[in-house]
């Protein structure tokens, strides 16, 4: 008997949705690895070199810095040459970079190696968004977005555990960038198998130009003219304000709290309670953004992580302490999470890739600035209340711009491919 569609495209679902989780649970393990094997780096001269905080800031944007090259370039070719090759390609690319770094022994080229592998994490974060969004239902884009992009916190959250399991002190900090290059071997290999390309994508480059859209833009050029050039600036800068938030805290939440007189294990376990709150926090916001819309959520949990951020400080018993950081984690991380799902969803197909990756590539000068103003303000002396203080006001202004995302052109103009017809 032969395969219904539905099952085909039930089962073609299944294997984007699990491997696009996979790899960017990888992705966000390579990044956060980085605040976890940090106090060691500053402490022993003899891994790398004497790193002060403000080179300390400044070498974790190196990675950031190379995702910004790396999901821009991803979205220029990814709406011209497909979906899959660039996703191949991103996984083989970082894979080998985090191996590379590994083996680093001094600050030059350690920072170079972050920056070589961050676009490879930057290409397949900016293109498996585009992906799932062309293979969801329409009432499941949201959550099942948030599950995948849900693999960048859960990444934290196991290179957090690794870090408590693996001591990064001495040369083991060695061994948990190496855990990195593991998805060469345990999942490359499935996604050159099962990994399908897009319908929707292969449709609009075989459809020709259709009548009174007299040649659609495609990519880049098509974010540039109306009705997506407003949209692009605000989403991006939306994009902006949740990336800080995200690599500020990953990057500099251990030092912070461990300065602020919590062990090195507390501050570790900060960590891993802030991207488990984003986890479980992002799946259930999503289930919400299905029904009620993406940007009413993504506006809300900004603002409720600009109030947990305040109350970070003020010496709370750990046992409100801990909650605090994981709403905290959902207002930040989660909160991200959900932007990724709401830009993915907001293209139409000529423009997805280009979208998602200039937002994710735009919102990366955020991811580079974060850890900046961390290393800056450790490196002052300034305590864990002006910083948190700092973070919160960029969540509320993340809240400000995310109200101010116009409706999506897709919801007033319907513009999309459905079966082969234009719906119109």
């Amino acid at each position: 008997m032969s395969e219904s569609t539905d099952d085909k495209r039930g089962r073609q679902l299944a294997w984007v949705v699990a491997l696009s989780a996979l790899a960017l649970m990888f992705d966000g393990y390579d990044l956060v690895v980085y605040g976890t094997v940090l106090p060691t780096l500053m402490a022993d001269s003899s891994q790398i070199g004497q790193l002060s905080a403000g080179q300390a800031g400044t070498l974790g944007s190196y990675a950031l810095v190379g995702v910004l090259v790396g999901a821009l370039s991803a979205g220029a070719v990814s709406d011209r040459i497909g979906r899959r090759k660039v996703v191949l390609a991103s996984v083989t690319w970082f894979s080998l970079g985090m191996a590379a770094t590994a083996l680093a022994s001094s600050i030059a080229v350690f920072g170079t190696l972050r920056f070589l592998t961050g676009i490879g994490l930057g290409a397949i974060l900016a293109t498996v968004g585009a992906l799932v969004a062309e293979f969801a239902p329409p009432e499941k884009k949201n959550r099942l977005n948030a599950l995948v992009y849900s693999g960048i916190p859960a990444g934290g959250v196991t290179a957090s555990l690794m870090a408590l399991i693996i001591d990064p002190s001495g040369s083991n900090w060695r061994i948990l960038m190496a855990i990195g290059a593991s998805p060469l071997i345990l999942l490359l290999p499935f996604a050159v198998a099962k990994l399908p390309e897009s319908q929707l994508w292969l449709d609009s480059r075989a459809q020709p130009a259709r009548a009174g859209a007299a040649q659609d833009a495609v990519g880049f050029s098509a974010l540039a003219r109306r009705p997506l050039a407003f949209p692009t600036i605000v989403l991006g800068l939306m994009s902006f304000s949740g990336l800080l938030l995200t690599y500020g805290l990953n990057t500099w939440l251990p030092k912070i709290m461990e300065d602020n007189g919590y062990g090195k294990a507390y501050a570790l376990t900060f960590l891993l309670v802030l991207n488990g709150g984003a986890i479980v926090g992002g799946l259930l916001a999503s289930y919400v953004a299905d029904r009620t819309g993406a940007k009413k959520v993504v506006s809300t949990t900004f603002v409720l992580a600009g109030l947990m951020l305040v109350l970070l400080p003020l010496g709370l018993p750990l046992a409100v302490l801990f909650p605090a950081v994981a709403i905290a984690g959902v207002g930040t991380i989660g909160t991200q999470v959900l932007i990724y799902g709401l830009v993915a969803n907001y293209y139409p197909t000529r423009a997805r890739g280009a979208g998602v990756a200039w937002c994710a590539g735009f919102g990366r000068l955020g991811g580079i600035v974060g850890p900046i103003i961390g290393g800056a303000l450790v490196a002052a002396g300034v305590g864990g209340s002006t910083a948190f203080q700092i973070f919160a006001g960029i969540a509320l202004l993340g809240a400000v711009v995310a109200v101010a995302v116009p409706r999506s052109p897709e919801e007033t103009v319907v513009d999309v491919v459905v079966d082969g017809a234009v719906a119109a």
